[in-house]
């Protein structure tokens, strides 16, 4: 297995698993490899140290008797700025309701006062969205990885 270090090109590293260099080639070749925070995929693979599995290979005794500052806490270690978006946009998408190209339409409705406001998302086009704001009604664009389109584990 290689564990490949790989980046967009909006500078977003991630890192990829693969069979092999061949296997990571073809993939490449073929647009399957794509940046999970924005879904580029104009990937390049970055320098990095192989990482060697050496089995039954002993660590030096003081290494393995003196404990680490990380893991004498119970401190999590921080997030990649690409871990906190991705964990922001789940949250989003756990939070509110896909109404799809009817964004427009829902939005308005809801300032209104024609229906009930509820958190949503969908799509709109620059036009529609530009109306929105004209109107006062308040849009942010959240740019969705496609791997989050897909059922959320």
């Amino acid at each position: 297995m290689k564990v490949l270090d790989l980046r967009c090109t909006h500078g977003h590293g991630f890192e990829g698993w693969f069979a092999s260099n061949e296997a990571f080639e073809t993939q490449l070749a073929g647009g399957l490899v794509e940046c999970p925070v924005c879904g580029d995929t104009a990937i390049v693979k970055l320098l990095s140290a192989p990482r060697l599995n050496l089995g039954n290979a002993k660590a030096p005794q003081e290494a393995a008797t003196a404990p680490s500052a990380a893991s004498s806490s119970n401190v999590p270690a921080p997030l990649s700025p690409e871990a906190r978006w991705m964990r922001a946009v789940r949250e989003v998408m756990a939070k509110t309701e896909d109404v799809g190209d009817r964004f427009a339409d829902e939005a308005r409705k809801m300032h209104y006062g024609e229906t009930e406001e509820r958190g949503i998302r969908g799509q709109a086009t620059p036009e529609q969205t530009e109306a929105l704001l004209d109107e006062g009604i308040a849009v942010i664009p959240l740019p969705i990885p496609a791997a989050l389109k897909e059922t959320l584990q």
